[in-house]
């Protein structure tokens, strides 16, 4: 369990689903359409639902590209998360969200795998969270012709490797959407 104290709940995290983010990410439309599912039964089970949305130099705040995809609308009690580097706690109010939530465990879905799904997956792990990551409900761009793999291979490979992640006092892994549980017991 996590090593954050009194800390028993779990929350859905969903890292930047905008449209500038997914319009040409890897099964976009399966990979939102999975987060939609999580999204109604988190708020069926009345938990906590955390969106994080990116902004930076071409991802520019209140542009068309910045705003979330259609498909995904956040309630106004849902927090709200701004960030400007990959790691969703870098400074942010993350934390103090999660705290007054009494989180301590995160279920994560989003975009991009390669970059703030797997520094926030880490940037939680080391703060002392449990992470459950959603296998099919993170994507990312073809990054290739920069010599990176294509993107089946680093969702493929990102869920192996944090199927296996372990610490002290702490629990990751890897679920299906139609897996998720929000007990502990994932």
């Amino acid at each position: 369990m996590t090593t954050l104290s009194d800390r028993p709940h779990t929350a859905l995290m969903v890292i930047d689903v905008q449209k500038g983010v997914v319009a040409d990410a890897h099964q976009r439309d399966a990979v939102v359409a999975n987060i939609c599912t999580l999204v109604e039964k988190a708020r069926e089970e009345g938990v906590p639902i955390v969106w994080v949305q990116h902004s930076d130099d071409h991802l520019e705040k209140g542009s068309a590209a910045w705003e979330y995809v259609p498909e995904l609308t956040r309630q106004g009690s849902e927090p709200l998360v701004h960030k400007t580097f990959g790691d969703s706690f870098e400074d942010t109010d993350l934390e103090e969200v999660l705290a007054g939530a009494r989180v301590g465990r995160l279920v994560v879905t989003g975009a991009e795998t390669d970059a703030c799904v797997r520094s926030t997956i880490h940037g939680a792990f080391v703060r002392g969270y449990d992470v459950t990551l959603v296998g099919d409900a993170h994507t990312t761009q073809d990054q290739s012709s920069w010599g990176a793999p294509p993107p089946d291979k680093v969702i493929a490979h990102t869920n192996l490797y944090w199927q296996y992640e372990t610490a002290p006092g702490r629990t990751a892994g890897v679920t299906d959407t139609k897996d998720v549980t929000f007990s502990r017991s994932t």
